[in-house]
C-alpha cells in the first residue's frame, strides 16, 4: 500500500480508502448493501492490516447508521483512532424540518456535533461538503467550516459533486478572506467515465487539491461480472443503476480489459482501479464491498502495473471526445507550451 499526500497538505492517506455505503442498509442505502455489525467489523479489519488508513463516510448513509457502525468498530477491534484518517460529509436531508439539509451555518454545526456523536470521536480528519447548496451563499458555508476547524472539531475541509467554477469560486473566497481552503474533491472518475478530466482534473493539479475517487467501477459495470451480452438484473446494477454510464461505450472498454487482466491473472475490476491510481490527480480510491472476497480483489489492485503500450492501448479506448474550448485552447497553445 501506497500513502499521498492530501492535497496541499502533509497528511499521508492510503491510495485505497475504504468507502462505508454498504454499511446499515436504511433508507435508500439499502439498495447499496446492508451489512451487520460483524460484517462491518470484519471489513474494517481487513482494510487496516491491507495498510488502509482512511474511512470514508457520510451522515446521509443509511440514516447515519453508517458512521455509527464505523465507529462502532473502531472501538470493537481496538483501533487507534489517531491511526486513521476518518472521513465525512454534510449537505443531503437528514430530518423532515425546513432546515434539515443544505449547507447553512444552522445545518452544518448540527450535523458536525451529530457525526462526532455517531462516530464516538471528538475530531473529524476530512469533513467534506457533499454537493453545492444553491439557497445558501458560499460565504456562509465556507464561514462555518472555518469555525469547525479553528474548534478543533474539524481538522481539513473537503469538497465534492462541484462544477469547477464553484470549486475555484469556494477556493479564492477562502484565500483571499483568510478561511480555511479545501483540500480535496470527493468526485466520480473511471476508466468508463473521465469527464472530469475536461475542467476539474486541470483545476485540481494547478491548485494542488487531492482527489478522492468515488464509485470507481462505475457502479459495478466495471466490476467483471457485466458484459454487453450479458446484463445482470440481480447486481448492483440492477437495483440501483446509478451513475449514468454510456454502457455501449463501458462495455467496449472492458472488451479491451478483459483479455489484458487475463494475460494478468487478474480481473477487470482490478485493472480499472489500477488505471486510477495511475492517474496523477488521484489521491485516493474509495472502494466498498459487501462481501470479503469483492474487498480482496479490490485490494490486490495495488500490485498491478502496465507497460507503456498497455496503457495507451487503454487511454485509446477510453480517450473523451474533443469539446470546445479543449479542442480550441489545443489549436491555439501549441506557439506557448513548454518543451
Amino acid at each position: 500500500m501506497k500513502y499521498n499526500l492530501l492535497g496541499n497538505t502533509g497528511l499521508k492517506v492510503s491510495e485505497l480508502c475504504l468507502g462505508t455505503m454498504t454499511f446499515g442498509g436504511k433508507g435508500w442505502a439499502e439498495a447499496i448493501g446492508s451489512l451487520a455489525q460483524p460484517a462491518v467489523d470484519a471489513l474494517v479489519k481487513r482494510s487496516v492490516e491491507a495498510g488502509i488508513n482512511f474511512i470514508d463516510t457520510a451522515n446521509v448513509y443509511s440514516e447515519g447508521l453508517s458512521e455509527e457502525m464505523t465507529g462502532q468498530a473502531i472501538r470493537n477491534l481496538g483501533l487507534q483512532r489517531d491511526d486513521l484518517i476518518v472521513a465525512t460529509k454534510v449537505r443531503g436531508k437528514m430530518g423532515e424540518g425546513p432546515n434539515d439539509s443544505g449547507l447553512t451555518r444552522k445545518h452544518i454545526m448540527q450535523q458536525a456535533e451529530a457525526s462526532l456523536r455517531r462516530l464516538g470521536t471528538d475530531y473529524i480528519d476530512l469533513y467534506q461538503i457533499h454537493s453545492y447548496d444553491p439557497l445558501t451563499p458560499l460565504e456562509e458555508t465556507l464561514r462555518a467550516l472555518d469555525d469547525l476547524v479553528r474548534s478543533g472539531k474539524v481538522r481539513y475541509i473537503g469538497a465534492s459533486n462541484m462544477a469547477a467554477w464553484q470549486l475555484m469560486k469556494a477556493l479564492a473566497y477562502s484565500t483571499y478572506n483568510h478561511k480555511e481552503k479545501f483540500v480535496s474533491l470527493q468526485a466520480y472518475y473511471t476508466i468508463a467515465g473521465r469527464d472530469l478530466e475536461r475542467e476539474l482534473g486541470p483545476l485540481l493539479l494547478d491548485q494542488k487539491l487531492g482527489l478522492m475517487v468515488w464509485s470507481p467501477l462505475a457502479g459495478g459495470l466495471l466490476s467483471g461480472k457485466y458484459t454487453r451480452e450479458q446484463h445482470q438484473e440481480e447486481g448492483r446494477r440492477g437495483r440501483f443503476d446509478f451513475p449514468p454510464v454510456d454502457k455501449d461505450r463501458a462495455f467496449t472498454i472492458v472488451d479491451k480489459l478483459r483479455p489484458m487482466a487475463e494475460a494478468k491473472g487478474a480481473t477487470v475490476a482490478q485493472l480499472a482501479l489500477a488505471w486510477l491510481l495511475q492517474q496523477p490527480v488521484v489521491s485516493s480510491v474509495i472502494i466498498g464491498a459487501n462481501k470479503p472476497e469483492q474487498l480482496e480483489d479490490n485490494l490486490k489492485a495495488v500490485d498491478i502495473s502496465f507497460s507503456a503500450e498497455e496503457l495507451q492501448q487503454l487511454d485509446e479506448v477510453s480517450k473523451l471526445a474533443p469539446e470546445y474550448p479543449g479542442w480550441m485552447l489545443d489549436f491555439t497553445g501549441g506557439d506557448r507550451r513548454a518543451n
